[in-house]
């Protein structure tokens, strides 16, 4: 199945200077697995396109079932300089949650069981 990152996945985003991560962190440890698998610095560049200038680097934390993105020249040279509306990176999160994922349809049917034993929608 096609589902966004959101179906799967929670995220949070900050910066610092023109540096932002993006935590990733899966809704059960099994779509961890997939997703350190799926979503590789060569799919989130290609999401992000001209968002990010500099490198991108990816940090799997497995105990805590996420992944932390850093996203180098991001800011569009960060808080201060920037004249992106969204200049301290808050978004991003949001935006990464939009990336879209081949994924199969159980891991599709165990986030959504996560979802709503959360009592989210």
């Amino acid at each position: 199945m096609k589902v966004t990152l959101h179906e799967l996945a929670f995220a949070r985003s900050g910066d610092k200077g023109d540096v932002c991560n993006v935590g990733v962190m899966a809704k059960s440890r099994r779509i961890h697995e997939h997703l350190v698998r799926a979503l590789t610095i060569e799919r989130v560049r290609a999401h992000f396109g001209a968002m990010v200038q500099g490198a991108i680097e990816a940090y799997p934390l497995d105990n805590l079932d996420s992944i932390n993105f850093v996203l180098r020249g991001a800011l569009g040279g960060g808080a201060t300089k920037t004249l992106r509306f969204d200049q301290t990176g808050k978004a991003m999160a949001t935006a990464m949650l939009r990336l879209e994922l081949d994924v199969p349809a159980e891991l599709v049917e165990e986030a959504r069981r996560v979802t709503s034993a959360l009592g989210l929608r």
